[in-house]
C-alpha cells in the first residue's frame, strides 16, 4: 500500500514525508469511520500527525482514511487530499479518489485507473538492471520473471496449486532462465514445492534473505508469469511493457476477472497455458496519468492562492 502512495508522490515536484499510522482499539475496528478526531488515537509506534499541514496528502489503506478526512478539515480544506483504492466512504470526503477500474467507483472527483499506482520507472529499472546483473545475467536467455503471490480473500493457493505451477515452470526452464520471486503470502510450504520442482534447472528462486532483488527481476525479464491474485504485481510488470502471462489460481472474484479482462483487451496480458507467447504493447503508465491529475489540482490551488493575495 505504501508503494502505491509513494508511486504517485515521486512523480510530483514536492518533498516527501512518510507517515505510517495505526489506530488503537476500538478506533482501529471502526476505520474507515471514526469517532471524532483520530489524532489522539494512534497506537504505540505510529507516526504522529500534527500541523503544519502539507499542501498535499496521499493516503492508502483503511486506517489512513480517518486521518485524511481529519487533515482536510483541520487545514480548512487547504490540504489537497488524495485517497488511493476504494475508500469505502463517500468520495466527497476527499479532493480526489484513485481506485482501480474494476472497483466500478464513479464520481466527479474519482479517477479510476487500470490496476494500481506503483513506483516503477525506466530510471529505477535501469539502475536495478545494473545492480543485479551479476545475479541474473548468467541465466539463460530469454529470461522469465515469475511473480508468485498466494492465498487472499479472493484466491486459494494450496499445495495442489503450487505443484501445478511448479510443473509448468519446470517445463519452461528447459529453454528459459527463470527468476522466481515469492512473497510472504506464498508460504514456506509452497515455496519449498517450487524449489524442489526447479532444483537442477536454470532457475533462481529467491529465498527471502538479503536485499530483495524484485526490481532486478522486473528489469531483467523478457516476459512474465504472474499469479492471478495480485493487482500490484501485475501492474508493476505491466509498467515494463513486457508480455504478461497470468497464471490461474483456485478461486477468484468478479473484480479480479474484470481486471484481467481489461488487461487482455488492452493487449497487456494473456492467460498462462504453460507456454510463452511474444507480443508488444506500450508500457502501462496509469501512475503518470493519475499524477498529472494531482498536479493539475495543485496548480489550480496555487493559482487560487495567488489571486487571493
Amino acid at each position: 500500500m505504501e508503494n502505491q502512495a509513494l508511486g504517485l508522490a515521486e512523480r510530483l515536484s514536492l518533498p516527501i514525508v512518510i507517515k505510517r499510522v495505526r489506530l488503537k482499539k476500538p478506533w482501529r475496528w471502526l476505520a474507515p469511520w471514526s469517532l471524532g478526531s483520530p489524532f489522539g488515537c494512534l497506537a504505540v509506534g505510529a507516526d504522529p500527525i500534527s500541523p503544519p499541514w502539507p499542501r498535499l496528502a496521499i493516503g492508502c489503506g483503511r486506517q489512513s482514511i480517518p486521518f485524511m478526512r481529519a487533515i482536510r478539515q483541520a487545514s480548512g480544506h487547504r490540504t489537497i487530499t488524495v485517497q488511493t483504492q476504494n475508500p469505502r466512504v463517500g468520495p466527497e470526503n476527499f479532493d480526489l479518489v484513485i481506485p482501480p477500474e474494476h472497483d466500478r467507483l464513479t464520481g466527479p472527483n474519482v479517477l479510476p485507473i487500470l490496476g494500481s499506482p506503483n513506483r516503477i520507472s525506466k530510471t529505477r529499472l535501469d539502475a536495478a538492471r545494473a545492480q543485479f546483473s551479476t545475479l541474473f545475467e548468467p541465466l539463460k536467455s530469454p529470461r522469465v520473471a515469475v511473480l508468485v503471490g498466494g492465498a487472499s480473500n479472493a484466491y486459494r493457493f494450496g499445495a495442489e496449486d503450487a505443484r501445478g505451477l511448479a510443473e509448468a515452470l519446470r517445463a519452461l526452464a528447459k529453454d528459459h532462465g527463470l527468476i522466481v520471486m515469492v512473497s510472504r503470502r506464498t508460504g514456506a510450504a509452497n515455496t519449498e514445492i517450487l524449489k524442489q520442482f526447479l532444483a537442477n534447472t536454470d532457475a533462481f528462486v529467491w529465498n527471502g534473505e538479503g536485499e530483495n532483488p524484485y526490481l532486478g527481476a522486473l528489469a531483467w525479464a523478457d516476459a512474465f508469469v504472474v499469479t492471478a491474485d495480485s493487482t500490484n504485481m501485475i501492474s508493476e510488470a505491466a509498467a515494463t511493457g513486457r508480455p504478461i502471462h497470468i497464471a490461474a489460481l483456485s478461486g477468484g472474484s468478479a473484480k479480479f476477472r474484470a481486471f484481467h479482462a481489461a488487461l487482455m483487451q488492452n493487449g497487456i496480458a494473456r492467460p498462462f497455458s504453460g507456454k510463452l507467447e511474444d507480443w508488444t504493447y506500450k508500457p502501462l503508465d496509469e501512475t503518470g496519468r493519475a499524477a498529472a491529475k494531482i498536479q493539475a489540482l495543485l496548480d489550480v490551488r496555487r493559482l487560487a492562492t495567488d489571486i487571493s493575495r
